[in-house]
């Protein structure tokens, strides 16, 4: 008898650099109460001494973030699929069960996000998605995720594109956020499910700066009515400034991403009416 189709799968992308925080990652999925199919993506990298997961996938270079989570995605077997950090943990054994039963009893929730919790036991400001941050323990409809620990329906992430994979690092989530919300998905932040991620700035990421503000544009580019595309770019250049990002790198990654920018496919005003309805109109 074949086996059955798993509820949800996660994707696990890693280089290999952390391999006793990726051991953790996969012993919290095989943990769970819920069969899970486990695909890890060895991004760049070689495989170490682990137990085999279900799908393992080798790319012979770092194609990125995005890039990565596709491929993971595109051979994964399941209605649901987690995208889960290397350096990640599920915090109790029944949060995929929790998962699979509210996408079930809410057919129009295209994604979910989960509460992030680091050492220290909170949040970090960054990864609660909310303008402010300071709601991280309520739960409720959010107009972007974060890519640590995140969960999409497989037909939604499928049907708007996935991943934009030139994104490589930084807003490929929120860029696939703003195409599910404009395709008439919800967005879930379920603040009592808990994941573990350690506390990290964006700064480790070499070219960090360049490569976000490179992103905002593409994001916005393509998906912004014209009247709010200068607006986003323009809070966002403040905010990356005051944050302490080098304004050269800024500069230099407006400069890559008009250069090369997609084609325009802006969201609907009703789909900017939403998000500002929810809290964060599409400038923040």
């Amino acid at each position: 008898m074949s086996k059955s189709r798993p509820p949800i799968a996660v994707v696990v992308l890693t280089r290999y650099d952390r391999p006793t925080e990726l051991a953790r990652a996969l012993a919290s999925v095989q943990s769970q109460d819920t069969p899970a199919q486990l695909v890890l993506v060895a991004n760049g990298a070689y495989e170490p001494g682990f137990d085999q997961p279900d799908k393992l996938i080798m790319l012979h270079e770092n194609v990125g973030i995005p890039a990565g989570r596709n491929i993971g995605a595109e051979v994964a077997d399941a209605p649901l699929i987690m995208f889960l950090d290397d350096d990640a943990e599920l915090l109790h054994p029944q949060i995929l069960a929790e998962i699979v039963r509210r996408f079930d009893a809410h057919p129009s929730m295209g994604a979910m996000a989960l509460r992030l919790i680091d050492e220290h036991g909170t949040s970090q400001r960054r990864h609660v998605p909310r303008v402010g941050g300071r709601t991280a323990h309520k739960s409720g409809k959010v107009t972007y995720f974060v890519g640590a620990a995140c969960v999409v329906r497989a037909s939604a992430f499928n049907s708007v594109g996935r991943f934009d994979a030139r994104f490589f690092y930084a807003m490929e989530e929120s860029d696939l956020a703003w195409r599910l919300l404009d395709a008439g998905w919800s967005i879930w932040y379920a603040a009592d499910l808990t994941v573990y991620h350690p506390r990290t700035t964006p700064a480790r990421h070499p070219g960090y700066a360049r490569l976000t503000a490179r992103n905002r544009l593409w994001m916005a580019w393509r998906s912004l009515p014209a009247p709010l595309v200068v607006a986003y770019l323009g809070v966002w250049t403040a905010a990356a400034i005051l944050r302490g990002a080098p304004v050269r790198d800024v500069f230099t990654g407006y400069r890559d991403g008009w250069r090369a920018r997609p084609q325009r496919h802006p969201i609907r005003w009703r789909t900017v009416a939403t998000m500002s309805l929810l809290g964060r109109p599409p400038i923040l």
